[in-house]
């Protein structure tokens, strides 16, 4: 077969996640707040392919690499399909924000508002904010010979102000400040909300930053510039000072996106209008004109979780419920008494904090070993590890700088984790430490016992309230004589001993997942019962692709949820007939990784921090772990089933590589609806 019959392309699957995430935002049966923020979530997905994504693609058009990929597309092929399937989503977004979304929003009395439909009270209050905030922290950045183009970090959003003065034409950029809201909340009248940005306070005055002059056009636009950090880490003496070194590009990197409003920069005719503003914008930002991205006005739809946020309106959101509290009085009589898990967000999360906050203060604890990825603001987890080692105690933070999007806010982590006296470590050269582990070392009753906390998702106090994963802990020695090894190779020198309860990348995983799947294909071989069930947020891996086709054709019946990126192509006859795929997108982002191998009617059942993604065997260090726990299996299992159920949130991926909703007399069942009920019983 052709590779492109064979596997979808990576960054094509990717977009097509993000346009059930916009599906979300169309979506009536979602609460209207619900809905803003899916819009979004959507546009901040889709900056995130540009800045990184895209950015690759145009690398390797620049670099003259003309080979065909994993995915048998050339760089020049896939670019071609990604901007083409790219153009169409913005297109959608906005054809969703001007359409029924407008009309739904102004149905319910909230107005995002322009300077001519402002009342008099408004016009007051607005012309107050200019004059008294916005005038004073604005600087206008004239560009000419004594002012090169200025060096705009990327998701800037600035007004392009063509002006003349002595028959001599000018060019200025006007930049949107950062340091204020730009959703600016109107006075309003009864059940109203009034809303303006402040883009639109800005272009109306400016005249105040151009005194003297003629103002001929202004033209809102908006830039991405390539974000992925990429330095040889081998060579590297110390990999903070140049990941800082790295971030400080970032700000000059290449322009990879341009946004220009539609008026008045293109006539009607689809002429552009004031061409020599555009030339000039794109010579200064190093960006070929026939590239830009000519949309409606508002640029940036990310405002639109803050106007959610700001508005307090009867049934406008989810229905709120309260994560469920696992009973217990002491955390480590807990683990002592029993292995168990948390699933996320429907149980509370409070457990896992509470494991560190106990052990920072206990003191029988005598260290703290703990892998940080993507942590919140405020973190109280943060927090107790400062506490736990100014109490003296052994406190390692291994704080992966290399997350990406997270590098600055972790570098800080880790300084100030150093400065409060725990040792830190910044990752490793040449992998991500995506793990998600913690290890507690405690004296009891004259000897030690050690404790242990892994999941499929992050330490992060406000994504667990959003994203569904499990948290697994227990005291169990096979397991804590695993992590610790784990934390030894990745803060030292060494070589693991063979693993007993846990497998880790980049050394096994893939191997071990492989054979697990081969076991199957022998079961089915001989007994005719093989099966796989899997949950994850990503299939991208092609030798993992292609032994589950290998496994198809043997017989074996595959069912696997994946959230995100799917490359497999299921229901192909002769390939792929026995493998089903879903994805579920809802209120919560789908985030926990769980295996189920039939093993010939004694299931094992595995939890891990990994996808099945090429980078995630190769350039990571992941945990998967087995689950033995009867009941803990049970319940598992029980997850699971309820996912492959799923009605109402759920797409089946097809074999022509779309994906398909059941149609809404069919949609009857919600699992995280559910989720949230079973557990509150």
């Amino acid at each position: 077969m052709e590779l492109k019959d064979k596997f979808i392309h990576r960054d094509l699957s990717w977009l097509e996640f993000n346009r059930r995430v916009l599906e979300e935002a169309a979506d009536e049966r979602n609460p209207l707040l619900e809905r803003l923020k899916f819009l979004s979530i959507f546009s901040s997905n889709l900056d995130e392919f540009y800045m990184v994504r895209l950015a690759g693609a145009k690398k390797l058009l620049a670099s003259g690499f003309n080979r065909k990929d994993q995915f048998g597309f050339t760089p020049q092929e896939i670019f071609a399909e990604v901007k083409l399937k790219a153009d169409s989503l913005v297109k959608d977004l906005y054809d969703i924000y001007t359409g029924s979304l407008k009309v739904t929003l102004e149905t319910n009395r909230i107005y995002l508002k322009t300077i001519d439909q402002l009342n008099e009270t408004q016009k007051k209050f607005v012309k107050r904010f200019f004059d008294t905030t916005l005038y004073p922290i604005i600087t206008p950045m004239a560009v000419d010979q004594g002012h090169p183009f200025p060096d705009l970090p990327s998701k800037t959003i600035a007004l392009a102000v063509s002006i003349v003065r002595l028959e001599k034409n000018h060019l200025a950029l006007v930049p949107v400040p950062k340091s204020v809201p730009r959703l600016l909340k109107l006075p309003s009248e009864g059940e109203d909300f009034d809303f303006i940005l402040i883009d639109h306070l800005i272009k109306d005055n400016l005249k105040d930053f151009f005194k003297g002059y003629k103002i001929q056009a202004a033209s809102a636009f908006r830039l991405l510039r390539d974000s992925d950090i990429a330095f040889d880490e081998e060579f590297a003496p110390n990999l903070l000072k140049a990941m800082e070194k790295e971030l400080k590009k970032r700000t000059s990197a290449q322009t990879v996106y341009v946004q220009m409003e539609q008026a008045p920069t293109v006539l009607p005719s689809g002429e552009v209008a004031n061409a020599e503003l555009v030339d000039v914008l794109c010579n200064g930002l190093g960006f070929p004109k026939e590239e830009v991205a000519f949309v409606p006005p508002d640029l940036d739809l990310t405002f639109f979780y803050e106007m959610a946020n700001s508005i307090d309106r009867p049934g406008g959101r989810f229905d709120s419920f309260s994560p469920v509290k696992t009973p217990y009085e002491n955390i480590f009589d807990k683990i002592k008494e029993e292995d168990f898990i948390i699933h996320l967000p429907f149980q509370s999360f409070f457990p896992t904090e509470d494991l560190v906050q106990t052990s920072a203060k206990d003191p029988d604890v005598l260290a703290i070993k703990m892998t940080l990825y993507r942590t919140n603001e405020d973190s109280n987890i943060i927090k107790a590890l400062m506490e736990a080692a100014k109490r003296r105690k052994q406190v390692t933070a291994v704080v992966e700088i290399k997350a990406r999007f997270e590098e600055e806010k972790n570098i800080q982590w880790a300084r100030d984790l150093e400065q409060a006296g725990c040792h830190v470590i910044y990752g490793i050269a040449g992998l991500k430490i995506h793990s998600k582990m913690t290890l507690i070392v405690r004296r009891e009753e004259g000897r030690i016992r050690r404790y242990v906390h892994l999941s499929t998702g992050n330490y992060n106090e406000k994504t667990a309230r959003l994203y569904t994963d499990i948290g697994y802990f227990t005291a169990n020695d096979d397991f804590a004589r695993d992590v610790a090894d784990v934390f030894n190779v990745i803060t030292g020198y060494s070589q693991p001993s063979p693993w007993k309860r846990v497998i880790s990348s980049p050394y096994d995983l893939r191997k071990y997942f492989l054979d697990l799947i081969d076991r199957e294909m022998e079961h089915q071989k001989t007994h005719k019962n093989g099966l796989i069930t899997a949950k994850m947020n990503s299939l991208e891996d092609v030798a993992m692709i292609e032994k589950l086709y290998a496994a198809s054709q043997a017989g074996v019946k595959i069912r696997m949820v994946v959230r995100g990126i799917c490359c497999l192509i299921p229901g192909v006859e002769g390939l792929s007939e026995n493998i089903e795929v879903s994805s579920v997108v809802g209120q919560f982002l789908e985030h926990s990784r769980i295996f189920v191998f039939h093993n010939n009617g004694t299931p094992r059942i595995f939890l891990s921090s990994a996808d099945w993604m090429t980078r995630n065997f190769d350039r990571r260090i992941e945990l998967l772990f087995e689950i033995t726990k009867p009941e803990i299996k049970t319940h598992l299992q029980f997850i699971l089933d309820n996912y492959l159920k799923d009605s109402f949130k759920v797409r089946i991926l097809k074999s022509n590589k779309i994906y398909t909703r059941l149609s809404k007399d069919q949609a009857s069942f919600s699992v995280q609806e559910y989720f949230i009920k079973h557990y509150t019983k």
